[in-house]
């Protein structure tokens, strides 16, 4: 193992991991540098098992026992490790988890290679809070949708807060992102997939009633938090499908949203299938 005791903040060598909570300076710098942070040994070792690589460790003296065999898989790497206070102060916040990596951003995987096969394709449009971000690709990964893509302005999926809150599951659901929108989306039509916006129209059908139909291939577009889908996505699309609400309430977080249309949506005969293999 290449073990680095760090005795000062103004280290050159931890530059990776410094003021991480500049959000501006991190979306521009980590896409930009071919890097991203894994944070916690949860994430850490699912962006390990996906296969990424990682740059260097970032650890507290206390997690060095127990991130043995990761820092011994890869002698090469170096960790550096320090006191929770010296921590903190290169990051800029309290270390709850212990332990981080800079990982190198996996090459970008081709549109077509990516709907090769997929049945159900979740589409984000200026989806920019990280943490919305993160909490789709989870359910994403829990609720069988083959792959995401997300448009020119979404958020960044490798961004720091978006991979913790998605538990590291933004590694497991292949994503890419476009750079032609809405007129992408046209390229979902010619593989065939029908494109639904999940979005509240004068002639939106019902979740449950677009499931029934049990489309062979779907695309779920999802819009941004405040002003939902552009009028362009919008005149793009198939159909619109809308989550019938209760109560008073009009709507759901995009986050939430997203879980039960993934639900909803899902291909039908996934089902029978398992309850075959269930008897």
């Amino acid at each position: 193992m290449t073990i680095h005791y760090l005795e000062s903040a103004a280290d050159p060598r931890v530059s990776d991991y410094t003021q991480l909570t500049d959000v501006h300076l991190r979306k521009l710098r980590e896409p930009a540098e071919g890097m991203y942070i894994a944070e916690s040994s949860r994430v850490l070792r699912r962006a390990l098992a996906a296969g990424h690589q990682p740059r260097s460790f970032f650890l507290a003296e206390k997690w060095l026992e127990d991130l043995q065999d990761i820092l011994g898989a890869y002698p090469d790497v170096p960790a550096f490790i320090g006191k929770a206070a010296l921590l903190e102060e290169i990051t800029g916040f309290h270390l709850h988890r212990g332990a981080m990596a800079a990982m190198q951003r996996p090459e970008p995987v081709p549109l077509p290679e990516l709907l090769a096969g997929a049945r159900r394709v979740a589409v984000l449009e200026d989806i920019v809070d990280h943490t919305n971000v993160g909490a789709i690709f989870r359910s994403a990964a829990a609720l069988d949708i083959d792959a995401v893509l997300v448009s020119p302005r979404c958020g960044d999926p490798l961004y720091r807060r978006s991979v913790r809150v998605s538990m590291g599951t933004v590694f497991q659901v292949p994503w890419a992102r476009l750079s032609n929108w809405p007129q992408d989306l046209y390229l979902l039509k010619d593989q065939g997939f029908t494109v639904a916006a999940l979005e509240l129209t004068d002639d939106a059908q019902d979740v449950d009633k677009v499931a029934a139909r049990n489309p062979e291939k779907l695309a779920l577009v999802l819009g941004t938090e405040g002003a939902g889908m552009s009028d362009e996505t919008l005149a793009a699309v198939d159909l619109a499908v809308k989550i019938p609400m209760r109560n008073g309430v009009d709507s759901l977080n995009v986050a939430a949203a997203s879980a039960v249309a993934f639900w909803e949506l899902r291909p039908r005969d996934q089902d029978k299938n398992q309850a075959r293999n269930e008897r």
